[in-house]
């Protein structure tokens, strides 16, 4: 028997020269790789939803806090602590002392 006809004879060989085989492996290939919806950029796209959710969670806890802000200046006295704290604010003949903490150990 001569190399080629036990090759031939070879069922790995007959599976591998299979017709469906030949066409289906190169098509598997470009659609994993190469092509524009290629399981690489589906894995980036996916990447990418899941950075956006993320940011869209931290903007919607962002927005819950700041309507709970909102709703408590609504009060005056509130909403006067909230300007004493935050921008400094002062009221007429009242004098301010701003004291800064070093916590820098020497």
């Amino acid at each position: 028997m001569s190399f080629f006809q036990r090759l031939k004879s070879n069922s790995v060989f007959k599976i591998l020269t299979n017709i469906f085989v030949i066409i289906l492996v190169p098509f598997i290939i470009w659609m994993l790789f190469f092509d524009e919806n290629s399981y690489l950029i589906h894995r980036k796209f996916d990447a990418e939803i899941n950075d956006l959710e993320s940011t869209i969670l931290f903007y919607e806890d962002k927005i819950a806090k700041d309507k709970e802000t909102i709703k408590k200046l609504q009060d005056s006295l509130e909403l006067e602590r909230f300007a004493r704290e935050k921008y400094l604010m002062k009221k007429e003949n009242e004098d301010i002392y701003i004291i800064e903490f070093d916590t820098i150990k020497k």
